[in-house]
């Protein structure tokens, strides 16, 4: 082997060992040479790189400010961009855009000027700092409007003992009247100052170590009969559920509060399924999604099958006032009391939806700590490690998210499992036309296109019946539910561990 074969052998093992892109340009804009981690990011194959312009890997508004200003510094030596870091978009091979940040060197040889580029994803940074932003959004309206709901609840102390004062020396009947009402009307402004006190994490809360299947069968017994018809109510607990140290009342009035709001989402009726279930928050990613610290806890999950919200109500749903409901039906506070009550305890909220498929709003409770603690324990006996048996196994990750799609994918490689992605299920079928040795099919529920994830899984188990399927979701009920009955379901979020222990599972009986 000679000096140029081992700097080339040498410089292809940096490359392959980079976690980030590296892509190596010549003086035309041309690639000549790219990393494996480049190919996966931008969604193209490794050997479809080398001759490519870079152009084809940003949007058409960044092509020709890239050009000119890589022709400038060719002719001028002036840098914009030579050694100054800085954020632009990347376009993905599926046409969609994504944040970077990109750093450019340069070489120059005998052979002429090549440019090097390194290039990292932030589409992770970006949505943690655009959640982030939300939670303090909704951190400094909670604090605003738990703070104006003190001092008013002062002025209808005042309001209300004086009308009772006034009550008892009237005896006209038409001044009793009115009397009445404006206390009626005081009562309301009442509610209305609990709910923002709620949200502002004010509120003077008597937590109490309680059994959450047992609260919330009694508020479902109480609920069937007040719910409109055509409403079919379900409740799913998992076996073994943790105690939480939390107020009653409250926790009684959230599960209230989320049950008639799903029932106004579907006003020709539909079902409402509560599904309580233990979580363990030890995955880093895990913690990122829903926004606590790791732990055990409790996950207390509400979906509807109505009428679902698209994103711009997705991000603001727990916002004060804010509200999809026609004008009059409603405050804007069911929601941010239900935020701010399981904030207060400790845990945390969220919302997953689709439009017209529904919405899960899913609360967070910390576990009691004697009972969180021997459940652990009782749970780590005879586990075998996560990555055991998967050397050679090839799963293929099904999802429309970016985001999601790549996680889901490195998350499978660091179990030791070989995979393949696609970001709905025509594509799915396509890759599997080519590559019939996949073992497991790992497919979210809700995607775009003629079939969903159920029936994609349908199809797959009749057309490749050595298959295995595990469905994901973050619906805890509707859609999710009638695929849980058919194949074997992940709900979004989920640890690490929860996705190695289901596809050894799987295997496991396969090969059994």
């Amino acid at each position: 082997m000679d000096d140029d074969d081992l700097s080339d052998g040498i410089l292809g093992a940096v490359l392959d060992a980079a976690v980030d892109a590296v892509i190596v340009s010549d003086a035309r804009g041309r690639i000549v040479r790219a990393n494996t981690a480049a190919a996966r990011l931008f969604g193209h194959e490794i050997d479809t790189m080398p001759g490519r312009p870079v152009e084809d890997l940003m949007p058409e508004c960044e092509r020709n400010r890239h050009a000119a200003a890589m022709e400038r510094y060719v002719r001028t030596g002036e840098s914009h961009v030579i050694g100054i870091g800085r954020e632009v978009e990347g376009l993905r091979a599926d046409g969609t855009l994504f944040p970077l940040h990109l750093s450019v060197g340069h070489a120059s040889t005998d052979n002429g000027d090549y440019f090097v580029a390194i290039l990292h994803d932030l589409s992770r940074r970006k949505a943690v700092e655009r959640s982030l932003q939300h939670a303090q959004r909704l951190e400094a309206l909670g604090a605003l409007t738990g703070g104006v709901a003190h001092d008013f609840n002062n002025i209808l102390t005042v309001i209300s003992g004086n009308l009772e004062f006034l009550k008892r020396s009237v005896t006209d009947k038409s001044a009793r009247t009115l009397i009445r009402d404006a206390m009626e009307a005081a009562k309301i402004g009442a509610d209305l100052t609990a709910k923002l006190l709620a949200l502002g994490r004010r509120s003077a809360l008597t937590p109490r170590l309680l059994d959450p299947a047992a609260v919330a069968k009694t508020v479902l017994s109480m609920l069937k009969r007040t719910l409109a018809p055509g409403i079919d109510l379900r409740l799913v607990v998992e076996p073994g559920v943790w105690s939480v140290q939390v107020d009653p009342m409250q926790l009684q009035t959230s599960i209230i509060n989320l049950a008639l709001n799903a029932q106004d989402a579907m006003p020709k009726g539909g079902s409402i399924t509560v599904a309580i279930g233990n979580v363990s928050v030890d995955d880093r990613f895990l913690a990122e999604e829903v926004h606590v610290a790791r732990g055990n806890y409790v996950r207390i999950s509400v979906t509807d099958t109505g009428v679902g919200m698209d994103e711009a109500a997705r991000r603001r749903a727990f916002e004060p006032f804010f509200t999809t409901k026609p004008k009059g039906r409603g405050t804007g506070l069911g929601l941010s009391m239900v935020y701010g009550f399981a904030g207060q305890s400790g845990g945390h909220a969220t919302l997953y939806s689709e439009p017209g498929l529904g919405t899960t709003v899913s609360l967070y409770f910390p576990a009691a700590t004697r009972m969180a603690g021997e459940e652990a324990e009782a749970s780590a006996v005879g586990m075998p490690s996560e990555s055991g048996g998967t050397s050679g196994r090839k799963v293929l990750v099904v999802e429309d998210n970016d985001a999601v799609r790549r996680l889901s994918v490195a998350r499978l490689e660091a179990l030791g499992y070989r995979t393949l992605a696609a970001g709905n299920a025509e594509e799915a079928l396509a890759l599997l036309g080519t590559d019939r040795d996949v073992d497991v099919l790992f497919a979210d529920i809700v995607m775009p296109g003629a079939l969903n994830g159920h029936d994609l899984a349908r199809k797959v188990t009749s057309e490749h019946p050595q298959m295995s399927v595990l469905l994901t979701s973050g619906f805890a009920g509707g859609i999710a539910a009638t695929a849980a009955e058919e194949f074997p379901l992940l709900q979004k979020p989920y640890r690490q561990s929860d996705l190695a222990t289901r596809l050894r599972i799987l295997l496991s009986r396969r090969r059994g």
